[in-house]
């Protein structure tokens, strides 16, 4: 939604955080990297959640990750060469200044490698953002989890 002013048209800020999220989902899916990549400041702090979170709490929390130089192969690794399906809705979005904010994300995704082994997962993205040069971008990345279920391959009938 944007609001006119004087003929010019001004963003709503969480719409602009809504598509940057959108984008997300999108880049990876498509494996537009370079795009991808984009959409998180250098020095993007990631915590990755390995197992479903009980309390708000994962015992098998990654070490962090800071810059999107160390995302980037924890993610591309994580997936390798499988058909991926990211969804975030629901967003709860709160808008800390004119250039900073925070959200959280519902998500579901399912990865479904060549061998037929595929991973379905639903969690919350918990996310900062900061506005530069006109661009929002993620900060802060926590991803948390409350379903994970791995399908094994299918056994060769051979």
């Amino acid at each position: 939604m944007t609001q006119a002013t004087a003929g010019t048209e001004v963003p709503d800020e969480r719409e602009a955080i809504r598509l940057l999220k959108a984008r997300y989902c999108r880049f990876l899916d498509t494996r537009d990297i370079p795009a991808w990549r984009e959409l998180f400041d250098p020095e993007v702090e990631v915590l990755l959640d390995l197992a479903v979170s009980t309390g708000g709490a994962d015992p098998q929390t990654m070490p962090p990750l800071h810059g999107v130089d160390e995302f980037l192969p924890v993610v591309l690794g994580g997936i390798g060469d499988a058909a991926t399906v990211h969804h975030c809705h629901t967003p709860e979005i709160e808008m800390t200044s004119a250039t900073t904010a925070n959200a959280i994300w519902a998500m579901e995704d399912l990865l479904s490698f060549p061998d037929g082994r595929q991973l379905h997962g639903a969690g919350h993205y918990h996310e900062s953002y900061i506005k530069r040069d006109g661009r929002w971008r993620i900060t802060k990345l926590h991803l948390t989890r409350t379903l994970l279920r791995f399908t094994p391959a299918p056994e060769s009938g051979l």
